[in-house]
């Protein structure tokens, strides 16, 4: 009986330990499924947070400046050191107010195009060297100085553009290229300082590289290479075997890496604000004038903006915020919908030749 007992006891000791790590298992699942819930929902969350704010503080500008925001090419915070103001659609501001971002649209746009223009090419050829040219002793440090580009903070691009950069294209280069192509449009005239318009499009590319190329090496690394070597064995060349097996496989996937740098130039704020000669008012009359961008312009007015007692100032900041959110989140809308039209996928990953 009592061993009987003893046996009962330990069947019962085990079963209990058996429901308790059970009901821990059955604990941590929940925790992980709820972990999940919150770590896909939360970046939403915050993103409509965000275009909320930016559409609440827009609001007065938008009353006040209506279409004449996208179309002036003036922005004036006006006399902040007086107490008249001007009322337009119930809406006050100072005296002399004007807020028209047409400069900062175009000053965003073609820094970034040249920045993709001039960047990509670069970016890809890098990744297809390190990946298919260097022995792997060499493409481990190259790999890793890429990942260093990646990592340094814009401002000391900034500061490089600012310092070196500029100076030397406006002495060296900038007038060479006035005087072999200026009859081409936007490449003659006066070459200026070494800040504006192309100088923030260089440094811009030279930030937008290591996203590009970093992404562009790992899908390199993922095409099979008996698809590779089979092309060689066919009697490619090695520039014939990247152009027509290696980048075709990934050809979505260095589209999507191209819409990271784009919305990397596009967001860029101290670096163009170092470079780019900081003239909100301008429209550049060739492609070495000084500009400005909606987000360097920001950050240079912000200062003054929160002195207006109105609150114009900070209400047309947060409309400029909006449209570069609109203008980011469009250029991803219509990236996607040329990738499903092409039979590719949004995603960064190789679809096969």
């Amino acid at each position: 009986m009592r061993r009987e007992s003893a046996a009962e006891s330990g069947s019962l000791v085990k079963a209990a330990t058996t429901a308790r790590e059970l009901g821990v298992v059955l604990m941590l699942d929940r925790a992980l499924v709820a972990a999940g819930w919150i770590g896909a929902v939360l970046p939403t969350v915050v993103l409509l947070l965000i275009v909320v704010f930016l559409v609440h503080s827009a609001f007065s500008s938008v009353l006040y400046n209506g279409l004449h925001f996208l179309t002036g090419t003036e922005w004036n915070l006006g006399n902040l050191y007086v107490s008249t103001t001007t009322v337009r659609n119930g809406v006050k501001a100072a005296q002399g107010a004007s807020y028209g971002a047409l400069p900062l649209i175009l000053g965003t746009l073609l820094s970034s195009i040249i920045a993709l223009v001039i960047g990509v090419p670069i970016a890809v050829a890098s990744a297809l060297v390190i990946v298919e040219r260097l022995p792997r002793g060499w493409s481990v440090p190259f790999s890793v100085a890429l990942e260093l580009l990646a990592g340094f903070p814009s401002v000391v691009y900034g500061l490089w553009g600012l310092i070196v950069l500029g100076p030397f294209l406006a002495h060296h280069i900038y007038p060479t290229v006035a005087r072999v192509l200026g009859f081409i449009p936007f490449l003659g005239g006066q070459t200026g300082s070494g800040l504006g318009l192309l100088t923030s499009g260089i440094v811009l590319a030279v930030m937008i590289i290591p996203i590009v190329a970093a992404t562009t090496r790992d899908l390199l690394a993922q095409v099979p290479p008996p698809t590779r070597e089979g092309a060689l064995a066919l009697g490619f060349t090695g520039w014939e075997a990247a152009r027509l097996v290696s980048l075709p496989w990934i050809r979505a996937g260095v589209f999507g890496a191209c819409i990271l740098g784009w919305a990397r130039a596009l967001g860029e704020t101290m670096a163009v604000l170092m470079v780019s000669g900081s003239a909100a008012n301008t429209i550049p009359s060739n492609i070495y004038g000084p500009v400005s961008t909606i987000a360097a312009t920001i950050v240079a007015l912000l200062d003054s903006a929160l002195t207006d007692p109105t609150g114009l100032a900070q209400s047309a900041l947060a409309e400029a915020g909006l449209l570069l959110f609109l203008i980011t989140f469009g250029s991803n809308i219509l990236a996607r919908v040329i990738l499903r039209r092409a039979g590719g996928t949004a995603l960064p990953v190789g679809r096969g030749i």
